[in-house]
């Protein structure tokens, strides 16, 4: 996408690169509007990875009219759904054919590690196209015998179908831009619904190269439309737009509110994955052998990028300072480097806002009387690297325990017995997830039923698997991503009553 990449990555997504990104509308590539394009940058290094189109209020107009026809008149609506299935799956055939170069384009685009990429967001996405593409031939609705008082003797058929919700604006982020792309598109294309995809300007390089296999598998044109352009420009013009019958956003809190108020126009519906500041919770009768490496990996996973991340870290008081130790030790062995290095264990944050926004609140948490056991500061000075940090002498009343760093920094705090750590637990406004470390079985449902998170990980941590249901309570979000529950928020329940 216009600049000179190396030679040591994979070919496949260095070809990719070298090209200018253009917006995919009606199956076809083209410029913005305005003609306007913007950078990506390489967080390894700080240096322009890509160029593509800066699309705006117009380009979101176009695609939201290709896909409002291809949902209204075109061939997608005549399809049947085992045909919708076939092209679903030949989808996740065609992305997990090109696992290496997807792998190396997320690398170099977020950050994260190629070793991870290519076991975790690519399979996964893969295998989320192939779980949606067995419910589209599923969806059922319900016969219903109804006696009305005011109508004696009278027969019905009364009966409920599920239909496609129609057009989606679909808003997607930047810690894992792949795997995102597949939750939003997945369910949306099972159930008939036609799409215009934002990806996050940070990372936009995997969504543009996954509407170039969306053409070859043979979507219709005007099933899936990409634009890709900015937050409070083309992300703002599609939550707002009159003709979008749905808008589904995973990112920040903060955004989130500003999704819900641009949709109100015309009633959207709204899907909404937000932040999280979730507990993880060990116990003293916990197997610390796993436990500690767990802990540390559920923070320190994705560099801390994670929404669901267990950035609070609750030790009974009896193993405090052992657990603390023993997270420390992990997190002052973890390999912090480029992500296409295969020793990386941990890239760097996914830009220059990122990095100012975490290491702002390190310094935050000093101040506030926090300890940084290992890590606490910047790491190196070029690329977006930030040392794996533990905090400690932290209270629950401080801005790093509250609020969500969205960085590879947890505060660990000591808890007392389960009534206490189930208070601490819940004194969030978020409710994404928690985790439970234990070996009583009974203790370990008792605080799961307790905690207020959409999913609870009992002796294990950020397992995700595209039938289990994904999402949170409180400010965390509406709605859930995944399993058969993600089907009712693409599609809507009509009612209909004959008289026999």
């Amino acid at each position: 996408m216009g600049i000179a990449v190396s030679p040591s990555i994979d070919n496949a997504a260095a070809s990719f690169i070298a090209k200018q990104g253009k917006i995919l509308i009606n199956n076809q590539w083209t410029n913005s509007a305005s003609g306007k394009t913007f950078h990506t940058y390489n967080p390894a290094t700080g240096e322009v990875l890509a160029t593509v189109a800066e699309g705006d209020r117009e380009d979101i107009d176009r695609a939201v009219k290709a896909a409002r026809k291809a949902f209204e008149s075109g061939p997608w609506r005549n399809m049947t759904s085992s045909e919708r299935g076939k092209l679903v799956w030949r989808l996740a055939d065609l992305l997990e054919k090109h696992t290496e170069e997807f792998a190396t384009l997320e690398s170099l685009d977020n950050g994260k590690p190629l070793t991870v990429a290519r076991v975790a967001d690519v399979p996964l996405a893969v295998d989320i196209f192939r779980y949606m593409a067995g419910w589209s031939t599923k969806i059922e609705g319900n016969t219903i015998p109804i006696s009305v008082p005011y109508a004696p003797g009278a027969k019905f058929l009364a009966y409920t179908q599920r239909e496609p919700v129609g057009v989606v604006g679909q808003i997607i982020p930047w810690n894992f831009p792949l795997l995102m792309a597949a939750w939003k598109l997945a369910p949306a294309l099972a159930t008939g619904c036609t799409v215009v995809l934002k990806p996050a300007e940070q990372t936009p390089l995997s969504a543009l190269r996954l509407g170039e296999l969306i053409v070859e598998a043979g979507f219709p044109e005007g099933v899936v439309n990409i634009v890709t352009g900015f937050g409070e420009t083309a992300g703002a013009a599609l939550a707002s737009h009159w003709d979008v019958d749905k808008v589904a956003f995973t990112g920040s809190t903060e955004v989130g509110k500003l999704i819900v108020a641009a949709s109100a126009g015309n009633l959207k519906k709204v899907t909404l994955e937000l932040g999280g500041k979730s507990p993880n919770i060990v116990f003293a009768d916990s197997d610390l052998s796993t436990a500690i490496p767990n802990a540390a990996s559920a923070i320190f996973f994705n560099h801390g990028q994670c929404c669901c991340a267990g950035s609070r870290l609750y030790v009974e008081k009896s193993i405090f300072d052992k657990v603390v130790e023993g997270v420390s030790e992990h997190a002052s062995k973890i390999k912090v480097g480029p992500g296409l290095d295969p020793e990386t264990q941990m890239g760097p944050l996914v830009s220059q806002e990122q990095l100012e926004r975490v290491c702002n609140y390190m310094d935050i948490g000093a101040k506030e009387g926090a300890k940084a056991v290992v890590g606490g500061k910047r790491k190196g000075d070029k690329g977006y690297f930030v040392e794996p940090t533990v905090l400690v002498n932290t209270n629950p009343k401080m801005k790093v325990v509250q609020e969500e760093i969205f960085g590879p920094v947890v505060t660990a705090l000591p808890f007392k017995d389960i009534d206490d750590v189930i208070a601490q637990g819940n004194d969030t406004s978020y409710g994404l997830a928690a985790g439970v470390w234990t070996k009583d079985i009974s203790k370990a449902h008792r605080v799961a039923s307790a905690l207020k998170a959409g999913t609870v990980w009992i002796n294990c941590y950020n397992i995700f698997d595209a039938a289990m249901p994904f999402g949170g309570y409180k400010q965390s979000g509406w709605g859930r991503e995944m399993g058969h529950d993600v089907l009712e928020l693409y599609t809507q329940k009509k009612a209909v009553c004959t008289m026999l």
